[in-house]
């Protein structure tokens, strides 16, 4: 199929709190703190983060279903700051039987390669784990940022599973999200 590409999607997870292997800290002074659940901060940093790679799936959501995501309940937002700037954030949203998804994890453009994801990927799942998680999933796919998958192994998470499908080709230099149900 022209302009399509063949892309991998991975699901990863943790069973047990002792299976993290915490991120060292990050290269800049930087704090991690939880943020109230704001769709518009969501779907600001969805936006700018996703724009590198082409996330599509929440590209077309209304103001309704950004205030309904974050209002979800389980939904925690985790914000990395910089010089109290607000430039990585990470979405947890957990289930009723204690099955807590990282669902999102993203460092905007300049700030990547400092080690703010992997500190505030292990802030996240520390998080998950404190709040009573029995395990922790992630998902990522091969048009992701390339460190993406990485990082969840370097952290601790084990593969359970993969998908491969076609997927419309992206942009020069940037991926795609695999799931289903992409808006644009």
């Amino acid at each position: 199929m022209e302009g399509h590409v063949l892309v991998v999607a991975w699901y990863l997870e943790m069973t047990d709190a002792t299976q993290l292997r915490p991120a060292g800290p990050p290269r800049v002074d930087a704090r991690f703190r939880q943020a109230a659940p704001d769709p518009v901060s969501s779907r600001r940093f969805y936006e700018q983060v996703g724009k590198d790679w082409s996330w599509t799936d929440r590209r077309c959501w209304s103001t309704q279903e950004w205030e309904a995501w974050v209002g979800r309940p389980g939904y925690e937002m985790w914000v990395a700051e910089v010089a109290g700037e607000p430039v990585g954030y990470l979405e947890l949203d957990g289930g009723p039987e204690g099955d807590v998804e990282v669902a999102y994890l993203g460092v905007l453009p300049g700030f990547t390669g400092l080690g703010l994801g992997g500190a505030l990927l292990t802030a996240g799942v520390e998080r998950a784990w404190r709040r009573g998680a029995t395990r922790v999933r992630v998902h990522t796919c091969s048009l992701d940022a390339p460190h993406a998958r990485a990082n969840y192994l370097a952290r601790g998470f084990r593969p359970y599973d993969f998908v491969v499908r076609r997927g419309p080709r992206a942009p020069a230099g940037a991926g795609g999200d695999p799931r289903p149900g992409s808006c644009a």
